[in-house]
């Protein structure tokens, strides 16, 4: 990093660099898993591959221009145990002792119940030590007291910051997906994304059109109302990612419900899990279990008439574009793609920085 580049911490398989790539930006990731380096690699984003804790911050001073990221979330996530609640307290302490220059990070994850809770304090530290021009940060709402304090922090710096919740649905992305952001930046005000898409839009107005209407699935999987495709009979696959057989009598049921037009996604294999009309975007889709979690149904229920997701279709559900070059096990590649910010909901949060972050990174 010879000139100021965009940091990105726990870079991922590259949903924020897709974003920042669609608003003619480039960043230099932060990553530790393999498969999500081999990834951002085959896509062409450049990648240090790292622990994000264990990295100094003093040898890019001066290097960064814009900085963003999304700490691992499972331990604050609803689909987790939450041991993130437990941990807030420390949490929160950490955040404090690093705004005071004291590095307790070692003996505040040594107390904690699960010692990736402690990863959010990461981008505080960076920020602190880097004062990029730009900050944009994502979690799972659980996070937002969190945010909170770091705009506190922040502020005292000069940043102007926002913090809020933003429904992935409202900016074009097939998925009601809610996470928290906060926006920050030392050369305009940070405010929130204006949302292009709505629930229910209404009519247009003397103010201007009408926001357009929430992506549904089969919109975004390219199924017609009449000629939905069946996705796929071979979805599932091995662990290696082979095509696994499906029974004759499941195909005959799936084929009778494409021509029915009555396609479910069912987010998890549990009684209560959330199920989605194909008309209706998705719930936040999770992988836990890769793709044994997320099913396609006649009618809903958990039942052999089901074809299981394939990475492809979730891909493009997170709006990544087609054929991007996941890498490793189905499983990782499921993993990635639930774990990555959509790309479009990435360049909808960023835009409002992106004059600051042109300027900068010029």
């Amino acid at each position: 990093m010879t000139a100021p580049r965009v940091l990105d911490l726990f870079a991922g398989p590259g949903g924020w660099s897709e974003g920042l790539r669609a608003l003619g930006l480039r960043d230099v990731g932060i990553e530790i898993d393999p498969a999500a380096c081999a990834t951002r690699a085959a896509a062409g984003h450049l990648t240090i591959r790292a622990d994000v804790a264990a990295c100094p911050t003093a040898p890019l001073r001066g290097k960064v221009s814009g900085l963003i990221a999304s700490p691992p979330c499972q331990t604050f996530s609803a689909a987790g145990l939450r041991a993130g609640n437990a941990d807030m307290d420390l949490c929160h302490q950490g955040l404090d002792d690093i705004a005071r220059g004291h590095d307790t990070r070692d003996a505040l994850r040594d107390a904690c119940m699960d010692p990736r809770s402690l990863l959010v304090v990461e981008p505080l530290r960076y920020a602190l030590n880097l004062r990029p021009g730009w900050i944009a940060l994502e979690e799972v709402p659980a996070v937002a007291p969190l945010f909170a304090h770091i705009a506190g922090i922040l502020r005292g710096l000069g940043y102007s910051v926002w913090t809020g919740v933003l429904n992935a649905a409202d900016f074009g992305v097939p998925q009601t997906r809610r996470r928290a952001f906060l926006l920050a930046s030392l050369h305009r005000t940070a405010t929130p994304p204006e949302p292009t898409h709505a629930k229910d839009p209404g009519p247009d107005t003397l103010f201007g059109p009408a926001l357009a209407p929430w992506v549904s699935m089969a919109e975004a999987l390219g199924w017609g109302a009449t000629d939905r495709p069946v996705p796929t009979v071979t979805a599932g696959g091995g662990k290696s990612g082979g095509p696994e057989p499906f029974p004759t009598s499941a195909r005959k049921a799936l084929m009778d419900a494409q021509r029915r037009g009555s396609w479910v996604l069912r987010h998890s294999n549990r009684r209560n899990a959330t199920v989605r009309r194909a008309d209706e975007p998705a719930a936040t889709l999770l992988f836990a279990r890769a793709s044994n979690d997320v099913s396609w149904h006649t009618d809903g229920s958990a039942g052999p008439e089901s074809v299981r997701i394939t990475v492809a279709e979730a891909a493009a559900l997170q709006t990544f574009s087609t054929g991007y070059p996941f890498q490793g096990t189905k499983t990782r590649q499921f993993e990635q793609i639930g774990n990555a910010v959509p790309p479009l909901l990435a360049s909808a949060a960023l835009r409002p920085l992106f004059p600051a972050a042109l300027e900068v990174a010029a």
